[in-house]
């Protein structure tokens, strides 16, 4: 017969039922954190897909109502004297109206939004990223698009996302674990710019490159989550698909090189300059006063605008796809210094109106004019792979003179083509634009109008940047 097992003693009684509360205070423990992950992810999974939804349907928008205006203009190409002026004052009333604020790019505004967000109850943050700029933004865009304006979307969708963000942030419950606000503002525009262009290395770039300066480890999770959410709920809704395709490159030798630099000098400080008069129109419209002087202005905008499309350049239309698409894939593209003019100052026209519309891809098919006209002057435009590979590094480096966000620029031309043997020449193309135009100005556009907004705010006092050193290289 067995003996029996002897009984525990008091004391490995009590360890073994400390060892049980131990275990289940743990997992108590390990729940709790993961409830707690769950409630502070959701709010950035939720207006990701919030995101992504209006932005499918604010492009689909966009785009139809530009094509409405090509059948318009293919009928006769002079009611852009009539269409111009009606859909030009439109989406400047729009703005003058009901957001001034919402007039523009939108991301100055969203940086001044990140600039000035802080925890507290009074948030001046909402002054930039609200839902009445969020209607009005898209209302007066679209109203551009109809008449031709030379716009994107990309800088309003950036805006769009983030007074998204914002609202959900000001929608959670007093009992929800804490939700920076800035960086759920930061995690939107980089959202924003990963379902505009199907870009989301490009809006995680963007967000560390353009729109913070707090470390990346503070926010990493909420803008990988965001990106992929959204990135991911814009091709569920419209498929999977490219900007821009897939062109055919050639190689690049080292004499090439040397064109690349060329074209990227020009680029680079053109996008400088197209942004000093961006500066210098938004200045002389400031010094205006009253209703009539500002719609005076706008239509004046209007009529230039429709004069550069009538009897300079029809590529001065609209955002400028369909000569990226002409340039890249068709058999004779039309290179000529008219559509160089035509895109450059249509922008800035259209821009300076006083309306609501981005400058990302005019920008890009401003520098993709410049891109083909030079591969046309130097004799190159035979050679189609190397024709392309010109026009994309002109596209690169006219937008990092505008934004002054290289590796951004390098990133969404990469992303929108899917060339990545090209990324060497890409990122040469931007860090040359750059530099170009850090000399030109040494602030971007970007950065002067940011400031402009936060000076025009009361009791608001800029921290005062140290003056740079003689000799030091502009940040990269």
């Amino acid at each position: 017969m067995p003996e029996p097992a002897p009984r525990p003693s008091v004391t490995d009684r009590w360890l073994s039922t400390a060892s049980g509360l131990l275990e289940r205070f743990r997992q108590w423990v390990v729940r709790s954190r993961a409830k707690d992950f769950i409630l502070l992810a959701l709010p950035y999974q939720i207006s990701a897909v919030l995101t992504a939804g209006i932005a499918v349907g604010y492009t689909w928008l966009f785009n139809w109502m530009g094509e409405r205006n090509a059948e318009l203009l293919a009928f006769d190409r002079r009611l852009i004297f009539l269409t111009a002026p009606i859909s030009f004052f439109a989406a400047w009333w729009l703005v003058f109206r009901f957001a001034p604020l919402a007039s523009g790019s939108g991301i100055p505004q969203l940086m001044a939004a990140v600039e000035v967000a802080t925890e507290k109850k009074r948030d001046r943050s909402g002054r930039f990223l609200n839902l009445r700029i969020l209607l009005i933004k898209m209302t007066s865009s679209l109203a551009m698009v109809i008449g031709g304006g030379a716009i994107g979307r990309e800088g309003p969708t950036l805006q769009i996302a983030g007074s998204i963000y914002r609202t959900v942030h000001r929608l959670l419950p007093p009992f929800w674990p804490k939700v920076s606000r800035r960086i759920m503002m930061i995690t939107g525009g980089a959202a924003g710019l990963s379902a505009a262009f199907n870009t989301p290395l490009g809006g995680i770039v963007f967000a560390v490159e353009e729109l913070t300066k707090t470390h990346i480890a503070q926010f990493r999770t909420a803008v990988l989550t965001a990106v992929i959410l959204s990135g991911m709920t814009a091709q569920w809704l419209l498929g999977p698909y490219l900007m821009l395709g897939y062109p055919k490159l050639a190689p690049a030798t080292v004499s090439f090189m040397y064109k690349i630099l060329l074209l990227s000098t020009i680029a680079g400080c053109t996008g400088a300059l197209f942004c000093r008069g961006l500066i210098a129109f938004d200045k002389f419209r400031r010094g205006l006063h009253g209703f009539a002087a500002n719609a005076l202005f706008t239509v004046a905008c209007s009529l230039a605008f429709a004069t550069v499309v009538y009897f300079i350049s029809g590529a001065a239309l609209g955002s400028g796809h369909h000569l990226l698409q002409d340039y890249l894939f068709s058999d004779e593209p039309d290179a000529t210094a008219s559509n160089v003019v035509g895109r450059v100052f249509g922008s800035l026209f259209s821009f300076s109106a006083g309306g609501a519309g981005g400058i990302f891809a005019p920008s890009l098919a401003s520098g993709a004019a410049i891109g083909g006209w030079l591969t046309d002057a130097l004799g190159l435009a035979d050679n189609r792979g190397q024709f392309n590979l010109l026009v994309l590094a002109g596209m690169t480096a006219f937008l990092s003179g505008v934004t002054r966000s290289p590796f951004t620029s390098a990133i969404l031309v990469l992303e929108m083509t899917d060339r990545h043997s090209a990324i060497f020449q890409l990122m040469y193309a931007s860090v040359v634009g750059y530099l170009i135009a850090y000399v030109v100005d040494r602030k971007s556009y970007y950065e002067r109008m940011k400031e402009r907004l936060l000076k025009a705010m009361p009791d608001w006092k800029p921290e005062e940047a140290p003056p740079p050193d003689e000799g030091q290289l502009p940040r990269i």
